[in-house]
């Protein structure tokens, strides 16, 4: 178990040089954009314009801040709503971005096809729950929160994380009822 502090989640570039992003967390250690397994980051997103293209990546997003974001899908539009569902898709696809009303930010877990799969669920005001076995959790708090870990009492501030490894599938976790948390689950692929 790491608690990942907001204030050490590692800042970069984006991919094509139109934005920033911090790095929460990525696997294995020490990867790049170029050769992760999985990585979770958060972007700013000041402007309208296109998405980074990563070929042979299953991509997720959560709106975290903002009025809304809109996705332009080659066939489609997506808004997401800053309480809103997670929203999945091919980071192979060609996309852009427009904000409403102002800048936004949002939460992205990428990990590589063949290698390594994931699901995010968003928990608004009921109880966390991680019982999901051989795999790799992480939460990130979108709003300060206390939670009870193993009996112990934690606060996270906004945009920190809990990165639970494999070998921690017995931690209960049980939190506040108001609590914004994005849950996030890494499966090997065999």
């Amino acid at each position: 178990m790491r608690i990942l502090k907001h204030s050490d989640h590692k800042r970069m570039p984006w991919k094509n040089g139109q934005g920033v992003t911090e790095e929460v967390a990525s696997f294995p250690p020490g990867s790049d954009i170029s050769n992760f397994g999985w990585r979770l980051s958060i972007a700013h997103v000041g402007a309208d314009g296109p998405f980074s293209v990563f070929a042979g990546i299953d991509r997720t997003i959560a709106l975290l801040d903002g009025d809304g974001l809109c996705l332009d899908l080659p066939d489609s539009t997506k808004e997401l709503d800053p309480k809103g569902e997670p929203f999945a898709f091919s980071g192979d696809l060609d996309i852009s971005s427009r904000n409403k009303g102002g800048p936004t930010i949002d939460l992205n877990i990428m990990t590589r096809r063949g290698q390594f799969r994931h699901v995010m669920r968003r928990f608004c005001g009921e109880p966390i729950v991680s019982d999901d076995e051989d795999a790799v959790r992480l939460f990130v708090f979108n709003a300060t929160t206390s939670m009870v870990i193993d009996g112990q009492a934690i606060v996270f501030d906004r945009f920190d994380a809990l990165l639970l490894g494999e070998a921690n599938s017995n931690i209960a976790l049980t939190g506040h009822a108001v609590t914004d948390v994005l849950a996030i689950t890494i499966y090997r692929v065999d």
